[in-house]
């Protein structure tokens, strides 16, 4: 992974300091590029919610074997984990691989270790096409992600997701107000209760809303048919000042766990970061930024050796607390945890 990262950073230069620890601090809104809004604390927060949190560590117990896998959307995943639709090679992370090897890199890597990668949309258009080729050739394993475009465009981009071969499909509401697509004359917008129940219902597929930070709108997301939610601010891209995810996290699984499948991202960094996000509620998390170095410096390769660091940091995690399922993950893992 060093070797991977150093080369990262020499093809990421100017967009992605490849820093230690992926805070937010170095790149601070640096939109285009890898940092966060404004005063970057929506992406800083993100992190520093998460590192506030604590595990209790217990070792009497016969919990020797962690099993890491979890049933998400009809399909078994190997590990509680996603990577998350990032675009935009050339403007966000320096260009020094392109859209096509980026993404054919994160998607077949996912699928080399039994998970799943999800394809960005944008523009210039090679974006979402790049995404729907990748997975194409992997025989459909990925998720197409949309952002929330108008109509004709929108129902467009679902016709060739679906074409794609996938069986789930996303869209990024959370990606509306976007000001790199505002900037280049391709502005998204929200979408109201009654236009987003029609755009799954002429989905067709297993749907994924990203882009819900609080209970009310979980609410509305599982009352408008969606199969999942994503609890995320973008990554801190969107809106300067919003909490980390993790703060919200808690509140949005009380109202609807159990009624739609339920996804986290935001400064999930290590194995433990996801067992933490298991342990607030989640059945699986997203990861952005730390896939795009993986890929960028070492392609599938990177990414590959990206998903094993994760996978042996999360078994270690989980055999620490006395954890024997990703599936089934007891908040009093956590020091402090409301229960």
């Amino acid at each position: 992974m060093k070797e991977i990262r150093n080369n990262a950073a020499k093809l990421m230069s100017g967009f992605c300091r490849v820093c230690p620890v992926c805070n937010g601090r170095a790149c601070v809104g640096e939109v285009p590029g890898m940092g966060g809004l404004g005063s970057g604390a929506a992406f800083a927060d993100n992190v520093a919610a998460l590192a506030e949190l604590k595990f209790n560590m217990r070792t009497i117990h016969d919990a020797s074997e962690a099993d890491t896998r979890v049933e998400l959307l009809g399909r078994t995943l190997a590990l509680p984990l996603l990577a998350a639709p990032i675009g935009g090679v050339s403007f966000n992370m320096g260009g020094g691989i392109s859209e096509e090897a980026y993404i054919g890199a994160v998607i077949g890597g996912c699928r080399a270790k039994g998970i799943l990668g999800c394809g960005g949309d944008g523009v210039p258009e090679f974006i979402h096409k790049s995404a729907f080729a990748a997975i194409a050739a992997a025989g459909g394993d990925g998720i197409p992600f949309i952002k929330p475009w108008e109509d004709e465009e929108l129902f467009a981009k679902i016709e060739g997701a679906k074409a794609s071969g996938a069986t789930i499909l996303g869209m990024d509401i959370d990606a509306a107000g976007l000001i790199t697509l505002r900037r280049m004359g391709r502005p998204v917008s929200p979408k109201p209760l009654e236009k987003l129940a029609e755009i799954i219902r002429r989905c067709g597929l297993r749907f994924i809303l990203k882009g819900v930070m609080t209970p009310d709108e979980a609410e509305l997301a599982a009352s408008a048919g969606a199969d999942a939610i994503v609890v995320s601010n973008h990554g801190g891209r969107v809106l300067d000042h919003c909490p980390g995810t993790a703060r919200v996290l808690p509140d949005i699984a009380a109202r609807v766990k159990g009624r739609v499948a339920l996804l986290v991202d935001g400064g999930v960094r290590s194995g433990g970061d996801i067992l933490k996000m298991l342990a607030l509620g989640a059945d699986a998390v997203m990861i952005g930024r730390p896939f795009s170095v993986a890929a960028v410096g070492g392609l599938q390769q990177g990414v590959e050796r990206y998903i094993d660091t994760l996978d042996g940091e999360l078994r270690q995690a989980m055999v620490l607390t006395g954890t024997r399922s990703a599936a089934q993950v007891d908040p009093g893992i956590l020091f402090n945890a409301r229960r």
